[in-house]
């Protein structure tokens, strides 16, 4: 059994997230400890928990250690089945992340999967459910992945409610050179501006705030507008064009205006490089790339994230990721 100490590098959720994916592709059992040492409340979260639960059923794992504020635990995979799989999360646990810890395995599944996964979409500290369907799918596509998310119901913190239908084909990976597209002042930013339980004003000032900053770089976008009333009250709003996004989520005593320049202010630094990617795609790429071969990415910053992930990814597969500083870049690459 490998043991990874959970507090290296980030030290984070996403170490552990990934470490159990590589596990179930690999067959290798793990043991995990010092999970989340360094944070102000260590241990598995509930979020955590569901995201490793799923996990295991999906591989029909053994497993010990898996409570809520458990600092160390081992699974032991077995065969990555097909079927239907319905998971409930539980309040606001984020529906992304949740899916980021099982989509590296998918592809090896017998058959398809399809699963139904109530929670968050839009929630702190996580992918907006909007970047993981225009940015992280679109990305992994280009690689020959086969999955589809669909939006049924949108969730925030700390109600939850949301409601995402993600369906998984077997497929075989492929590398892929992602190159920074040679004149980013040609892509339209897209994006989607919604809330739910507010005034519809408050995503038409979101949307609005955004274009505005956009439009004074020079872009063109084109941001959408969603209003409901659902279970749970938040807004957002997400931005995205090729490999880059941006994202902000409103809360109370935040004006809209400001919820649509931090979105702005988000992607606007990538835009303005010469990356292929941005530095939250570089992070989520590692584990594919390592098991497609022949991949490589450029990106602004090489963030903690980054690294933590292409050190665990180096754990389980027999593989070496180069980085080469270019100028204001870092190239990552892997054969």
């Amino acid at each position: 059994m490998m043991e990874i100490d959970g507090s290296y590098g980030e030290g984070g959720g996403q170490l552990v997230r990934t470490a159990v994916a590589l596990s179930a592709i690999t067959g290798r059992p793990v043991k995990i400890t010092n999970i989340r040492k360094n944070r102000p409340n260590p241990g598995l979260k509930p979020q955590h928990l569901k995201a490793l639960e799923t996990t295991a059923m999906v591989c029909s794992a053994r497993v010990s250690g898996l409570s809520q504020g458990s600092t160390e635990f081992s699974f032991s995979p077995m065969e990555i089945k097909g079927g239907k799989y319905r998971i409930d999360i539980g309040t606001a646990g984020s529906i992304p992340l949740l899916l980021q810890c099982l989509m590296p395995a998918l592809p090896f599944a017998e058959e398809k999967i399809e699963l139904t996964v109530k929670g968050g979409t839009d929630v702190a500290w996580s992918p907006t459910i909007d970047y993981l369907r225009h940015v992280t799918l679109q990305a992994l596509e280009k690689m020959g992945y086969a999955g589809r998310v669909k939006l049924q119901e949108r969730g925030y913190y700390p109600k939850g409610g949301g409601t995402v239908l993600a369906t998984f084909e077997p497929c075989k990976l492929r590398g892929f050179h992602f190159k920074n597209p040679k004149n980013k002042l040609n892509l339209e930013v897209q994006g989607i501006s919604h809330a739910s339980n507010l005034p519809s004003h408050v995503v038409a000032r979101q949307a609005e705030a955004a274009k505005t900053l956009l439009l004074e770089e020079g872009y063109s976008p084109d941001i959408g507008t969603e209003c409901f009333e659902l279970f749970s009250t938040g807004s957002g709003i997400t931005l995205w064009t090729g490999f880059f996004g941006g994202s902000a989520l409103g809360k109370k005593g935040l004006p809209a205006e400001k919820v649509g320049r931090q979105a702005a202010g988000e992607i606007l630094p990538e835009l303005r490089s010469l990356a292929a990617v941005d530095v939250h795609l570089a992070d989520q790429l590692i584990p594919y790339m390592a098991l497609a071969g022949n991949s490589s990415y450029t990106v602004r910053e090489l963030s903690m994230h980054t690294k933590t992930n292409i050190w665990v990814t180096e754990q389980f597969l027999d593989v070496k990721f180069r980085i080469r500083e270019k100028g204001e870049l870092f190239e990552v690459s892997v054969d």
